[in-house]
């Protein structure tokens, strides 16, 4: 959403061709020694609502969107005429300015902005031109003449990375021509599979695996309807972003980089642009009811895009497509606060749920040459709210130009950093610029600093569609229990809690397991002491001696087996039956969020451990979960 949004029938869904293969990789343009600024340790992970670095400390993203890279190109037209891309910018699939300014002097103008992280959008097809990009792409900055796309962007990551500042590596669009509405680019996987998709970011997280400032992969940017279908959050089928990303996610954390973030935006787009039909931008709603719990915890981030001129329910469109939906321009400053929480920001102000998680505003923007009273001051109740919140935010679009190709004044007036065909700069450094003061008031103020304690930490585990199986300890050992579908917590987790109906459960973090020894399927009372019968009537599995339970299987809705690990110290016997197959039973508070609405609910205290799952094969009885065997924790 970087222009005003066409009308979504106004263009026909492009069908992405085969593209050649990679190029190699060729030495990085040397980069300035890096200035001063803070001072952070990679690599980053997150505590709750806040993203940290390694030694515990908070890292706000203070970030600007450094496009190029993923293509100017509008789609129609001559593509070597200037004319026909976004702002008559041609980027050359290159991230822009390198043909106008050095990359020294731009990346201290970045950092003169008080930025200490920049999103790096990419297309797929960039990953695959062998074509070097013109000499005249790169004339401030002749070291990169002959290189590929590619390899200007690994110069670029190198550049920035040297200069001391985080890169979050972003996927912006399959082909590589300017966003958005029906371009082609809807979604993860318009014209491939995901699973392609997915092995396109192994690749890329793979190659700059070595270099540790590269802390993050945006795994693909504003989620919408292409000309038939729309994206949705948790059906299972191939349109389901919320499974795609948990896909793409764990794939590049167990196969290319157990150090990056994964960043997975909202939805940005479902419904037909015309009142009376359904509509909307769902953004992070459906995160409340579905979140992620990642092979690697504390790696996941949540993000969401607001610009002005669209709204709740306002595609952004003007004429065919515009709906009488609010834009977010119209609202009060109360009404807008709202929605923002509403839409995105409550994921990272509900602290101690299965979604709690920092939330990343990575695309707003406006342009310096806006005039109207109503986009004004949206920004500035925009950024004020982002400070008010301590929100980590990334301004779009970074870097633009203020003349043609041809030297005439042009270019992206939205750009902070604006520059002529020599190299002069203008734009949000200026005070002539009217968003240099809402601007420098959001990036000057620091929010919250310094060490971020480790809290407890909750993870909803789903068996709607498939197995969710979020140990890498039990991935390495294979199938535990073939045919069924299987939920285990993450390594670092014990169970928690499980719903009695749709297969759903809660692990919190917990460091009761051995750091050697695999593990135990329970498919049987084997391990029910004599005298220790603690559901009569009922079948429970129940996990050996000095063992927690860490998953479950099910088919159809019976039980099929528990999941056991051993403990790293004695563990107490006793203990309760906790009984949910009539309704919730859940410690004071709800500690963890609701992790499977709708369904009955047990969750033992958090004092406690899981031992075993009781249910029942009666007639015309539900047979999942209904009792767990509820123990007391180990004495600190």
């Amino acid at each position: 959403m970087k222009s005003l949004v066409r009308a979504l029938f106004a263009a026909l869904l492009l069908l992405v061709g085969v593209l050649p293969a990679v190029a190699a990789p060729v030495p990085a343009v040397a980069a300035p020694a890096a200035p001063a600024g803070e001072a952070w340790a990679p690599p980053l992970s997150t505590r709750g609502r806040y993203i940290v670095d390694a030694n515990g400390n908070r890292f706000r993203l203070r970030s600007g969107n450094w496009d190029g890279a993923q293509g100017s190109w509008g789609g129609s037209g001559d593509r070597n005429d200037p004319a026909t891309h976004h702002s008559g910018q041609d980027s050359h699939g290159i991230p822009l300015g390198l043909d106008r300014v050095p990359l020294p002097t731009l990346l201290a103008d970045f950092r003169a902005l008080g930025l200490n992280s920049i999103r790096l959008p990419f297309s797929n097809e960039m990953l695959r031109t062998t074509a070097p990009v013109p000499d005249t792409a790169v004339a401030a900055n002749p070291a990169l003449r002959g290189r590929t796309p590619l390899q200007v962007y690994d110069a670029v990551v190198t550049a920035l990375t040297d200069a001391g500042f985080a890169v979050i590596l972003n996927n912006h669009t399959v082909t590589t021509r300017w966003c958005c509405a029906l371009d082609g680019n809807e979604r993860w996987n318009s014209g491939r599979s995901t699973a392609q998709w997915a092995d396109d970011w192994v690749f890329l997280a793979r190659r700059y695996r070595d270099n540790p400032r590269v802390v993050g992969a945006d795994l693909y940017n504003e989620v919408r309807r292409d000309f038939l279908d729309d994206p949705n959050w948790g059906l299972g089928d191939g349109h389901d972003w919320q499974a795609a990303a948990q896909e793409a996610g764990d794939r590049i954390l167990a196969e290319a980089n157990p150090n990056l973030l994964i960043v997975v935006e909202g939805i940005n787009w479902t419904g037909i642009p015309v009142d009376g039909f359904p509509h909307g931008r769902p953004t992070l709603t459906p995160v409340r009811t579905l979140s992620h719990t990642l092979v690697v915890s504390n790696k996941l981030v949540y993000s969401a895009h607001f610009y002005g001129y669209t709204g709740p329910r306002h595609s952004g469109a003007t004429g065919m497509g515009e709906t009488s939906d609010l834009r977010y321009q119209d609202m009060s400053r109360a009404q807008l606060e709202q929605t923002l929480h509403d839409q995105a920001l409550y994921v990272s102000a509900e602290t101690g749920a299965h979604f709690t998680a920092p939330v990343w505003i990575s695309e707003f923007g406006i342009g310096a040459d806006e005039t109207g009273a109503l986009p004004r001051a949206w920004f500035q109740n925009l950024t004020g709210y982002l400070t008010a919140a301590d929100a980590d935010f990334a301004y779009w679009p970074l870097v633009g130009w203020s003349t043609t190709a041809q030297g005439a004044p042009g270019g992206d007036t939205w750009a902070m950093l604006r520059y002529d065909s020599s190299g002069r700069r203008s734009g949000v450094l200026d005070a002539a610029d009217w968003r240099t003061q809402p601007w420098t008031a959001l990036a000057a103020t620091a929010g919250r600093t310094g060490q971020v304690p480790a809290t407890p930490a909750w993870y909803q585990l789903t068996t709607d569609h498939r197995d969710h199986n979020a140990s890498l300890r039990t991935r390495a050992t294979g199938d535990w229990d073939s045919g069924a579908r299987k939920a285990v917590c993450p390594d670092g987790a014990r169970l928690a809690g499980l719903g009695h109906t749709g297969g759903r459960g809660l692990c919190t973090t917990s460091d009761l397991r051995a750091p050697t020894g695999g593990h135990t399927v329970v498919r049987d009372e084997a391990y029910v002491p004599a005298g220790g019968d603690w559901a009569t009537g009922y079948t429970k599995f129940q996990c050996p001696s000095g063992q927690f339970l860490i998953g479950y299987s099910l088919r159809g809705e019976r039980v099929s087996a528990a999941l056991c690990a051993p403990s790293r110290t004695a563990l107490p016997a006793g203990g309760r039956t906790l009984w949910f197959d009539r309704g919730d039973n859940r410690p004071p508070g709800g500690p963890g969020g609701e992790y499977a609405y709708g369904d009955y609910k047990g969750q033992c205290l958090p004092t406690e451990y899981a031992a075993g799952i009781a249910f029942t094969t009666r007639a015309a009885s539900r047979p999942g979960p209904a009792a767990l065997l509820c123990r007391p924790l180990p004495s600190a």
